[in-house]
């Protein structure tokens, strides 16, 4: 998959960049806002300028703000399969933890799980909710069929991203300096990653 920095940004103007690069650009910048604001809350004009762009070239290319949305579900979506898939080639010991390990560190794609989760939160909508049941059962049939778990073992790893996910969103890593409760549920959640997650939420903090 694709990837562009902001370092690549400053090197290679919008207006020179190819059609492409543009819109994986985009989608970088409305993974970023949707995972800080939810669908409601983020504005295709937030969006346009995280990404350096007009807010009409960002409707231009996506139409609606929801069309948008259910890009950056499938981009996020393709990211999590493809990861685990490049984990899976590797081999089949010790699966269930180096899964883990990998969507430990999909928390340095600002906004990327927590874009999924928003999408979760619309499951009664009638676009959106259909179009992420059938990602989250995507992931699961993964689990289930290409990666060999059984329902209890798809059940826990699912179980433990969603904790994952939930701290995030709570930013809990605000409370591990000052709260002894807190820092026991991290250090017991992420055992090996919690670095990842308390570098997440110094640049939360900074956002």
């Amino acid at each position: 998959m694709s990837s562009m920095s902001t370092h690549d940004l400053e090197h290679h103007p919008v207006s020179r960049m190819k059609s492409e690069d543009r819109r994986e650009l985009i989608l970088q910048a409305a993974t970023d806002v949707f995972g800080q604001f939810g669908y409601y809350g983020a504005t295709t004009d937030q969006v346009a300028k995280a990404a350096g762009v007009s807010q009409p070239y960002v409707v231009r290319m996506f139409g609606t703000k929801e069309r948008l949305f259910l890009e950056v579900m499938d981009r996020a979506l393709l990211f999590i399969l493809t990861t685990f898939r490049a984990v899976l080639s590797e081999g089949r010991d010790d699966l269930g933890h180096r899964f883990g390990v990998a969507y430990v560190d999909m928390l340095k794609q600002r906004g990327l799980l927590l874009s999924l989760m928003h999408s979760f939160i619309q499951g009664g909508d009638p676009v959106i909710g259909p179009r992420a049941r059938e990602g989250f059962l995507e992931v699961y049939a993964f689990l289930r069929d290409e990666a060999g778990f059984t329902p209890d073992e798809a059940n826990r790893f699912l179980e433990g991203g969603m904790l994952l996910n939930t701290l995030v969103g709570l930013r809990m890593s605000e409370e591990f300096e000052t709260s002894e409760r807190a820092n026991e549920l991290l250090c017991a959640a992420l055992p090996q990653k919690l670095d990842v997650l308390l570098e997440l939420g110094k640049q939360q903090a900074r956002a």
